[in-house]
């Protein structure tokens, strides 16, 4: 772990972001690296054109709305430090990890990931996802395998199945209801040290 230490003095920001994100020093560095990579032009920042050069966000039928997770409305680039607190909701849940009340919930909670996840769906930012909205989703996962009738179908069932307040939309706390049975921390996790 020596070098990982005297590596995160070169770092902007690392022990900040090792007190914010959970993530240990070998892991600030490794994600340092993959920025560096990323960041073709050497400029600090990375641009949504980086991004879609990752193998596996260009395969993945949500791509696009990942890398714009990464990117607030109105924002073209992305500093190393906003890339660890974005990356920070893939982290594994440390259950060992204490909180005090002045603290807010860690990004890689389940409640952090399924905040990130709805983003993912409400792409207006409204706090709700709309059938519009879901269909997006949905065209861009099945695409060509299923017919547009199939779509609004499925649509039209999950909406009914999670819009407990029958506004026709799904509000987060509907989102997390529906989701209540499904491992989010094992989906919603990755490996930060291949």
């Amino acid at each position: 772990m020596g070098s990982s230490s005297s590596n995160m003095n070169s770092i902007p920001d690392g022990q900040q972001l090792l007190q914010e994100t959970g993530f240990s020093a070998a892991h600030i560095v490794r994600l340092y690296e993959r920025f560096e990579f990323l960041d073709k032009d050497n400029t600090g920042h990375l641009r949504p054109e980086d991004l879609e050069t990752v193998p596996d966000l260009d395969k993945n039928p949500i791509g696009a709305r990942i890398i714009g997770a990464f990117f607030p409305r109105g924002k073209e680039t992305l500093d190393f430090g906003s890339f660890v607190r974005i990356l920070a909701h893939f982290r594994p849940a440390d259950s060992n990890r204490a909180r005090d009340g002045a603290q807010q919930e860690p990004a890689n909670s389940t409640t952090g990931k399924l905040r990130f996840a709805f983003q993912l769906y409400d792409q207006d930012g409204d706090g709700k996802i709309s059938r519009d909205e879901l269909l997006q989703v949905l065209r861009s996962m099945l695409g060509l395998q299923v017919t547009e009738e199939q779509l609004q179908c499925i649509a039209e069932r999950a909406i009914q199945e999670a819009d407990a307040d029958k506004d026709d939309a799904i509000s987060f706390d509907e989102f997390r209801k529906s989701l209540e049975k499904v491992d989010i921390d094992h989906k919603m996790s990755i490996s930060f040290l291949r």
